[in-house]
């Protein structure tokens, strides 16, 4: 009397693995560059996206180290995959690495700590390099 149930979500189960190979088959023979828009399921739920990191204080740091050392031009822009400095938007960057430094004080691990402080030191340094030369730059040579 209970199989009438399980032969219910067996086929539910069919229909759903069907429609997702439907979907493969279908992103399969979309042309190379073009990408589809996620479409919701039967139920109306959009498909997952790629895995994520946990949520810690590292990967706050580095996402926002990345961003910064592409802003410095130390990496390329994943846009254009040329290195596009642009030094407003790399210390904003720093300097919201500075905030959160400021305010986790006393609530971090020594490793957190650690990866921190040389984080924003380094970033620092790497901007005031960058920076030294340029119109309006930290160590810009007044004589002349």
């Amino acid at each position: 009397m209970s199989d009438q149930p399980q032969e219910k979500k067996i086929i539910i189960d069919e229909d759903w693995k069907s429609q997702v190979e439907a979907e493969r088959e279908a992103a399969a023979q979309q042309p190379q560059g073009e990408t589809a828009e996620p479409q919701a399921d039967a139920e109306g739920a959009m498909p997952e996206d790629v895995p994520l990191p946990p949520a810690t204080l590292e990967v706050l740091v580095g996402s926002l180290a990345t961003q910064a050392m592409v802003a410095l031009g130390i990496l390329p822009n994943p846009m254009t995959n040329q290195p596009t400095p642009m030094m407003h938007q790399a210390k904003h960057l720093i300097d919201m690495l500075a905030v959160v430094q400021e305010k986790t004080t006393g609530n971090r691990t020594d490793a957190e700590s650690a990866l921190l402080d040389d984080t924003v030191h380094q970033l620092r340094m790497a901007f005031v390099s960058l920076n030294q030369g340029q119109p309006g730059g930290a160590e810009e040579d007044k004589s002349g």
